[in-house]
C-alpha cells in the first residue's frame, strides 16, 4: 500500500491569495490614511484659528460693525452741514429776503419818525441810515453763521475717532463757505459801522 501522499495542487494558490489579500487591505488603508488627512489638518486649522481669535478681537470686530452707520450719518450730516454753510454765505453777499423785508419795515419807521427829526442829517439817518444798518447787521449774522458751521465741519474730524477725515469736495465746500463767511463778516462789518460807504451829509 502507498502511503505517499500526493500533493494538493491548490495549495501554492492558497499561500500566493494570502499575501495579495494582505497587502490589498494595507493598499486600502493606505488610501483611507491619505482621504482622511487633508480633513483632519482642515479641522485642526480651524480649532488653531479659533483659538487665536481672542475675546479682543470679536468685540473690536463688533464695534468696528457697530460704528459703521454711525460714520455714514456723520458723513451725510457733514455734507449737508457744508453746503448750507455754502449757501449762507451766498445768499448773506447776495442780500436775503429776511434783510430787504426787515430794511423795508424801518424805512417805514424812519419815515415815521422823521416827521419829528430836527435836522437835516436826522433825517436822513432816520430815512435811510437806519435801514442800511439794519440790512448790514442781518446779513452779517448770516455770514457768521455760514463762517461758524464751516469751521466746525472742517473741525469737527479732529475731535472724533482718528483716522477719520472728510471727503475731498466735503472739504472743498467747507472752505469756500469760510471764505464766503469771512468775506461777508467784514464786508458787512464795516457797512454798519459806516467804514465803508458812509452816509451821505448836507451841505
Amino acid at each position: 500500500m502507498d502511503t505517499t501522499k500526493t500533493a494538493d495542487p491548490t495549495a501554492p494558490e492558497a499561500d500566493t491569495a494570502e499575501p495579495q489579500a494582505t497587502e490589498a487591505a494595507e493598499a486600502a488603508e493606505a488610501k483611507a490614511d491619505l482621504k482622511d488627512a487633508p480633513a483632519a489638518e482642515t479641522t485642526e486649522t480651524a480649532e488653531a484659528t479659533e483659538a487665536d481669535l481672542s475675546d479682543e478681537d470679536l468685540e473690536d470686530e463688533l464695534h468696528d460693525e457697530l460704528d459703521e452707520p454711525e460714520q455714514r450719518s456723520e458723513g451725510v450730516g457733514a455734507a449737508a452741514s457744508a453746503v448750507v454753510a455754502a449757501g449762507l454765505g451766498l445768499v448773506a453777499l447776495s442780500g436775503s429776503w429776511v434783510s430787504r423785508v426787515i430794511a423795508e419795515r424801518q424805512t417805514l419807521v424812519g419815515q415815521i419818525e422823521s416827521v419829528n427829526a430836527a435836522t437835516t442829517e436826522a433825517k436822513i439817518e432816520a430815512l435811510y441810515g437806519d435801514a442800511w444798518h439794519m440790512t448790514a447787521l442781518v446779513n452779517g449774522v448770516l455770514s457768521t453763521l455760514a463762517l461758524l458751521l464751516a469751521v466746525f465741519v472742517l473741525a469737527r474730524p479732529a475731535f472724533g475717532a482718528p483716522g477719520r477725515t472728510l471727503p475731498t469736495w466735503v472739504r472743498a465746500v467747507s472752505w469756500a463757505a469760510v471764505a464766503l463767511g469771512a468775506l461777508g463778516v467784514l464786508l458787512f462789518g464795516l457797512m454798519y459801522f459806516d467804514i465803508l460807504a458812509p452816509l451821505p451829509k448836507a451841505a
